[in-house]
């Protein structure tokens, strides 16, 4: 069952928006628009962007290039971690494999 949405109201360089959304995601749509106010407010105070719509599009060219280079170090890091169990399981694999032999010439 889908839930209600509800209008909260965020502010956003000081200009306040209505925004539907379900109550379960209250919480994350606070904390997003908190984020997306102090980074639009991070451009602004950095002097290089002029206009409003100049600063979001760079704001979010800026928050898409931090996630992807987070998701690129995600992926690394599964990687490796992949790698380290399938050697370990080789390790593993190869020592069972000994004992067994063993147990056979007992």
């Amino acid at each position: 069952m889908k839930s209600q949405s509800n209008a909260i109201a965020i502010q956003i360089l000081d200009k306040e928006y209505m925004i539907a959304c379900p109550e379960e995601e209250r919480e994350a749509l606070m904390q997003s628009a908190k984020y997306l106010d102090e980074r639009m407010k991070e451009t602004r105070d950095g002097g290089r962007v002029l206009g409003t719509e100049r600063m979001a599009v760079m704001t979010a060219l800026n928050i898409v290039h931090e996630y992807l280079r987070q998701e690129d170090a995600k992926e690394e890091s599964e990687r490796v971690v992949s790698e380290s169990i399938e050697r370990l399981r080789e390790k593993i694999g190869s020592v069972l494999g000994r004992r067994r032999e063993e147990e056979r010439v007992d």
